[in-house]
């Protein structure tokens, strides 16, 4: 295998909805969601109902952490060393995951690796990054790349061989190849609750890490390569 490994960022984000509940957003915010939610909701449900998936949507939702991974060499063997930015200020956290990246990911053969992060992750983080007037750095902006010029990979892309029809979760191939399951205290329809009512962000950048572990494992087992053991993950 010819790729530079300790180039790939492997990361994972936990979202939540922009405000508590329905009823504590503004008017305005409620009118917009009102419209969003006619295309969501079942004929029984309220808007109110379903605004714990509000948090899933850029527009009405907002990033709590972001977990990224790294594999460096010590002594001849792989490790993964994790970092997390999360907290209640959005813009701080993301102004420091970008100037991150712009400070270790800036290369050309620089790539972010993420389950599903082409339909979420990475479009996620560009548009907040936005709302928040931060620039976008240089390996997470598509503006202007040619399709071949896109540093990104996506395990579950790579999963589908082609096959568009198909959601995998990182759970389920975490299963199907041995792997120890990201889901040990909460999964992502949780985080909400966590956020909002129990205000345990550590919880919540736990299971973010733990994503982001299994995650890297999956790729190196996709790819054809030994994972890495609980042993040899660092964080800092």
């Amino acid at each position: 295998m010819t790729e530079n490994i300790s180039k790939i960022l492997f990361l994972d984000i936990e979202t939540v909805p922009a405000y508590p509940s329905f009823e504590k957003a503004p008017e305005t915010y409620q009118n917009l969601w009102k419209k969003k939610a006619v295309y969501l909701k079942k004929e029984d449900e309220s808007d109110a109902e379903i605004y714990g998936r509000a948090g899933i949507y850029a527009e009405f939702g907002k990033i709590v952490c972001v977990s990224s991974g790294v594999i460096h060499y010590e002594h001849g063997q792989r490790h993964l060393r994790i970092k997390s930015f999360y907290g209640d200020d959005e813009k701080k956290l993301l102004l420091e995951f970008a100037e991150m990246l712009d400070k270790h990911f800036f290369h050309d053969d620089s790539r972010l690796c993420a389950h599903n992060g082409k339909e979420f992750d990475f479009p996620y983080l560009c548009r907040r990054m936005l709302v928040n007037n931060i620039e976008i750095p240089k390996v997470l902006n598509l503006r202007g790349k040619k399709p071949w010029e896109v540093q990104h990979i996506d395990t579950m892309e790579l999963w589908k061989f082609g096959d568009y029809k198909n959601f995998t979760s990182l759970e389920t191939l975490a299963y199907l190849f041995g792997i120890p399951s990201p889901k040990e205290d909460i999964d992502g329809s949780m985080v909400k609750v966590v956020y909002w009512q129990e205000k345990n962000i550590e919880r919540i950048v736990k299971y973010c890490q733990n994503d982001v572990k299994t995650l890297t494992n999956l790729y190196l087992k996709m790819t054809s390569q030994d994972v890495i053991s609980e042993e040899n993950v660092s964080y800092v």
